[in-house]
C-alpha cells in the first residue's frame, strides 16, 4: 500500500430534508413513506471532524455555524441560500486542504448528494473531478481521495453493520434516528439535528481510527494513544458529551501491545500514515 505522510482526513456527515420546491413526495398505498432521490435531498447540516496526518484532532463542528436560534424552521435554514453557503464553505474548504474524505455511507449518500446539490446551485467542485480515481484500500471504486468506511463494516451477502455498533458503543444517540430529521427541522429545533449529526461524525471517526489499526497503517499502542486524546478532546468539547458517556472506553482502546508482540514494520516507525 503507497503511504502518503502529508495526507489529513476529514471526515464528514449531512443531514438533508426533502426538497419539497423541486419535488413531492407522491402518495403511496398503505402510507408507506418514499425515500427522495438523491438530487431532492436538501441539505441542512454539513458535520465535520478534521485528523492531521498523525490522526491527532485539528477540528470538529459544522460548516458555516449555526444561525441565530431559529424558534421556527427560520427562511435562511433550508432556503436555496443556506444551502448554497454551507456548500461554497465546504468546497471551498476542501479544495485548500485538499484531505482525504472519510465518510460512513459517503459513496451511495453523503457525495452524491453533494454533488447533486452543487449542481442544482451551480457551485463549482473542481477538487472532486481534478483528482486520480485511485482510492484508498478501503473503498474499491468511487470517488477520489475517500475511504467509505460501510464497505468493510459488514460481511457477505451485503448486510450493512450499523455504525454504532461497529464503533462499540450503544444504539440510541441523543435519543434521535434519521427518520426524525424532517420532523425536527420542522420544529425548528436545528441545534437537535447537527447534534445528531456530530455525534455520527465522531462515531464515524473514531471507526476510522479502528480500521487504520485493522489496516496495519497505525500501531497498536500509537492507536490507544490517539483514540483516547480524541475522546478527551470530544468530551472536553462538550457538543457529544451524552453519546461518548456511554462508550466503555477501555474496550474501545484495546489492550496496550508489548513491544516484541508488533509487526517489525509497526516497531520501527511507530505508526504509519497514508
Amino acid at each position: 500500500m503507497a503511504r502518503t505522510p502529508s495526507a489529513e482526513y476529514l471526515i464528514l456527515d449531512i443531514e438533508t430534508v426533502p426538497d419539497s420546491d423541486r419535488w413531492q413526495r407522491p402518495d403511496v398505498a398503505g402510507g408507506g413513506e418514499v425515500f427522495p432521490p438523491t438530487w431532492a435531498h436538501r441539505i441542512i447540516v454539513i458535520g465535520c471532524l478534521w485528523l492531521g496526518h498523525d490522526y491527532q484532532l485539528k477540528r470538529f463542528g459544522v460548516i458555516g455555524g449555526e444561525p441565530a436560534a431559529p424558534a421556527a424552521p427560520a427562511a435562511d435554514v433550508g432556503s436555496d441560500a443556506w444551502e448554497r453557503h454551507l456548500l461554497e464553505e465546504f468546497s471551498r474548504f476542501v479544495g485548500r486542504a485538499r484531505p482525504v474524505l472519510v465518510t460512513y455511507n459517503g459513496r451511495s449518500f453523503d457525495l452524491p448528494v453533494i454533488v447533486m446539490r452543487s449542481l442544482c446551485h451551480a457551485i463549482a467542485l473542481p477538487w472532486y473531478y481534478r483528482e486520480s480515481r485511485r482510492a484508498l484500500p478501503l473503498q474499491r471504486r468511487g470517488p477520489p481521495r475517500s475511504v467509505r468506511l460501510a464497505r468493510r463494516a459488514r460481511r457477505r451477502p451485503r448486510r450493512q453493520a450499523r455504525r454504532d455498533r461497529a464503533a462499540d458503543r450503544p444504539a440510541g444517540k441523543l435519543g434521535v434516528d434519521g427518520s426524525q430529521v424532517e420532523g425536527l427541522y420542522r420544529a425548528g429545533q436545528l441545534a437537535s439535528i447537527q447534534s445528531y449529526c456530530l455525534a455520527d461524525v465522531a462515531q464515524t471517526a473514531l471507526l476510522f481510527l479502528r480500521f487504520r489499526l485493522l489496516q496495519g497503517q497505525i500501531a497498536p499502542d500509537a492507536y490507544r494513544e490517539r483514540t483516547a486524546a480524541l475522546l478527551d478532546a470530544l468530551a472536553a468539547d462538550g457538543r457529544v458529551t451524552e453519546v461518548f458517556g456511554q462508550l466503555d472506553r477501555e474496550r474501545l482502546l484495546g489492550p496496550a501491545a508489548a513491544a516484541s508482540e508488533l509487526p517489525p514494520a509497526a516497531r520501527r516507525d511507530g505508526e504509519g500514515a497514508g
